[in-house]
Formats: structure tokens, C-alpha cells, sequence
């Protein structure tokens, strides 16, 4: 990540950068497992639904 820094009144600077490449890839993967995670409890979710309306009383 680069912050971006405002240019006025005629100073220049360079971005400097905000975080590690390592951390940027640790919360990405962490966010993509999340993700994953979340997506595999909606479906076990909505087969258990269902299965529930599916059977008999």
C-alpha cells in the first residue's frame, strides 16, 4: 500500500509506503480464508434448510 499524499503550494514528495509487502499478503490471504469460510457455512446452511423443508413430518 502507498499513501498518497496531497500536492500543494508547490511541494513535491514522494509516496511513501504505508505497510510491508509481507503484511499486504498476510491480511489478503487472511481475508481470502474468510472468505472461503464464510462461503462453506452459507452452504451448509442452505442444504440443512433444504433437507429440513424436504422431509416429512
Amino acid at each position: 500500500m502507498i499513501r498518497s499524499l496531497r500536492v500543494g503550494a508547490g511541494f513535491q514528495a514522494r509516496p511513501t509506503p504505508a505497510a510491508s509487502n509481507r503484511l499486504t499478503h498476510a491480511v489478503a490471504a487472511s481475508l481470502a480464508a474468510g472468505c472461503l469460510s464464510l462461503c462453506v457455512i452459507l452452504a451448509l446452511t442452505v442444504m440443512s434448510i433444504r433437507m429440513a423443508t424436504a422431509m416429512p413430518f
